[in-house]
């Protein structure tokens, strides 16, 4: 492993029994960057942070965080990072101030030291006035900050946020974004596996999309956007009943071997489309079949439009 990686899998592979949760993935992650983790559930993106994490060992291949083998070395991976799973991993039967102070024991930190770090994150959360409050009082939101905090308490160079923001109000939300944003500015490595796109395309300085437990593409933001075509025709018809009929009007129209999504419930259409006069061209084919159209609009595509072409599913 290179110095300029903070994560490393090669050949990465997990089964159990018969399930195959990864499937030989392979992928680098460079220290210092957000690097964002999209696939539908079930992808293997939690199989990854665990086996990453070291709470999980990898039936073939391997993976290195920070140089050392998370199967060899998992002590001193686990010195090196911070991890905030789906559900919040707190002590409820102790305050939200002993959590973190706990937490900062535990990465070797003095007392005095612990508690200033514990007092900040506090801060930084927004749960100072219920500090000293036992954990078993917190709201669902509250608990999941302090987790994210105490992520956070040691200060690691690598931290693993595994679908960090669900469950928070969008105001909590942007509070974290802004939060990884920090982190990555200081020279914090941070894997981030997601559901929500705008989370991805705005933190990540890389996206992976990972399926059946391997990644089927990677790039900027950017660079996935333009593997889908150069524009997106999102369209809607007047009676969500013809949809169907509609899209299959247009579906030589598709830059690609993605057919048109159709949303029954609405009548919305989208496709990718590789010339923008491709527009006129779906206006007329749908008034020639008395289709009638309540709206259509050209867009750029975006990470779901990435998502929906590789995966053959929406993210959500």
């Amino acid at each position: 492993m290179t110095a300029a990686y903070a994560i490393e899998a090669d050949g990465l592979r997990v089964t159990f029994g018969e399930v195959v949760a990864l499937d030989g993935l392979d992928l680098q992650v460079r220290q210092g960057t957000v690097f964002g983790l999209l696939g539908p559930n079930g992808a293997g993106k939690t199989t990854l942070v665990r086996v990453l994490a070291t709470l999980l060992r990898p039936t073939a291949g391997g993976a290195r965080v920070l140089g050392h083998d998370v199967v060899a070395d998992p002590l001193a991976v686990r010195r090196r990072i911070g991890l905030a799973g789906q559900y919040a991993a707190v002590d409820e039967e102790l305050t939200g101030r002993e959590n973190l102070e706990m937490v900062g024991r535990l990465y070797r930190l003095p007392a005095r030291e612990a508690r200033a770090r514990a007092s900040a994150v506090l801060e930084r959360f927004g749960l100072v006035d219920a500090a000293d409050r036992r954990v078993s009082t917190y709201s669902g939101g509250m608990r999941r900050r302090l987790d994210l905090g105490a992520s956070l308490t040691g200060r690691p160079p690598l931290i693993l946020l595994d679908e960090p923001t669900t469950g928070l109000d969008p105001r909590t939300r942007q509070e974290l974004w802004e939060t990884v944003e920090e982190l990555r500015r200081d020279g914090t490595t941070v894997l981030l596996t997601t559901q929500y796109l705008e989370e991805a395309d705005r933190l990540a300085q890389r996206i992976a999309v990972v399926d059946h437990g391997r990644v089927v593409a990677e790039g900027t933001a950017a660079e996935l956007k333009a593997t889908v075509g150069t524009e997106i025709l999102a369209l809607r018809v007047a009676d969500p009943t013809q949809a169907a009929d509609a899209a299959a009007a247009l579906a030589d129209l598709v830059a690609g071997d993605e057919p048109p999504f159709v949303d029954a419930a609405t009548g919305a259409i989208r496709l990718a489309i590789a010339d923008a006069s491709a527009s006129a061209d779906a206006v007329r084919r749908l008034d020639a079949r008395a289709l009638p159209i309540a709206a259509v609009e050209l867009e750029q595509p975006s990470l779901d439009d990435v998502f929906l072409t590789l995966t053959g599913r929406r993210a959500a």
